[in-house]
């Protein structure tokens, strides 16, 4: 029996997201999500109208926050075309609703528009991502994504990251391919684990530990969406550049909020034709993940870790 719930759980955690994925930092927001996606699109109407809908029904400013981000998430789409030319026009909130499409900048300015209007301080800030592996140890990177800061308070402490747009989905490495996929582990993020992934332009922003500078961001490893959602803290490998010996193990560990979910961990190795997904053996004891590999491709070329099916942290792998 316990075998197969190993076999099936990671399909299961897939199909029952939405529901996984209602409580955040232990608050429980199912009956927010569940009005909010009672709703729809709520198209051909206006930005006031539509805030008046979504968040009005509530008092507390969190359920409002939330409100607002899962609506957005669910019905604004990722314009992967302009993410990939950086282009930022046609992302005011105005032309983001009305297109129903934008990239970092059009998703955190409406957010930040439908919170003002809900009398919520929220600001949006400026910064950098990473996609892929082909960014690691990037030096002249121009800003690539935007996110939002919602300020319940004077102090910091107070102050949350939400990222409606990878909130929505996230983008292949090479930026060709969007998949749809709702998260809520964009909104009000550990503050930790969201410096893993984001890095703002203004060094002001970086509410918790963060990485020193953005030559320390770029050369760490690319974190992906299944990290994002189960808190991870540390990493090791450190750096997101990994030399290697062919047939020599190399040691991977992974500090988590929880490992308790874990039920399966991939290893994906290679460019396109040459790619190969290996299922791999882990330890999995005091929230951290670890596993050792041995590499037998004497070549460069990215690699991945899935976690439950989902991608998890990438590296470049260099093996002599």
């Amino acid at each position: 029996m316990k075998d197969l719930l190993k076999k099936i759980l990671p399909f299961l955690l897939i199909l029952t997201g939405a529901e996984v994925s209602a409580q955040t930092n232990g608050r429980d927001f199912t009956a927010v999500d569940a009005y909010v996606k009672s709703l729809g699109p709520l198209e051909n109407m206006s930005m006031g109208t539509i805030n008046n809908v979504v968040s009005n029904k509530f008092t507390d400013k969190v359920d409002k926050a939330r409100a607002i981000y899962y609506w957005i998430a669910h019905n604004i789409k990722y314009d992967l075309k302009a993410a990939r030319s950086n282009n930022t026009a046609k992302n005011t909130p105005t032309d983001v609703l009305l297109n129903r499409k934008a990239i970092g900048i059009g998703f955190a300015s409406l957010f930040q528009d439908m919170c003002s209007s809900a009398d919520i301080r929220c600001l949006t800030v400026d910064g950098f991502v990473k996609t892929g592996t082909g960014q690691i140890g990037e030096k002249d990177t121009d800003i690539n994504h935007s996110w939002a800061v919602v300020q319940l308070g004077q102090s910091p402490e107070t102050w949350y990251y939400v990222d409606p747009a990878f909130g929505s989905g996230y983008a292949d490495a090479e930026m060709k391919v969007f998949t749809t996929y709702y998260t809520d582990a964009y909104f009000f993020t550990d503050k930790e684990t969201f410096n893993l992934q984001h890095f703002p332009d203004n060094e002001a922003w970086k509410l918790g530990p963060a990485p020193k500078s953005k030559k320390d961001f770029f050369e760490m490893p690319v974190v992906k969406v299944a990290a994002m959602e189960l808190g991870l803290k540390r990493f090791s490998p450190g750096g997101g550049k990994i030399k290697a010996k062919a047939n020599k193990a190399v040691k991977f560990s992974f500090t988590l909020k929880s490992t308790e979910d874990i039920v399966k961990v991939e290893l994906g190795s290679g460019e396109k034709k040459k790619y190969t997904l290996t299922e791999i053996q882990y330890s999995n004891s005091a929230s951290v993940l670890s596993f050792s590999h041995k590499f037998e491709d004497a070549n460069s070329y990215p690699v991945t870790v899935f976690v439950n099916g989902k991608e998890f942290i990438s590296y470049y792998v260099e093996v002599e």
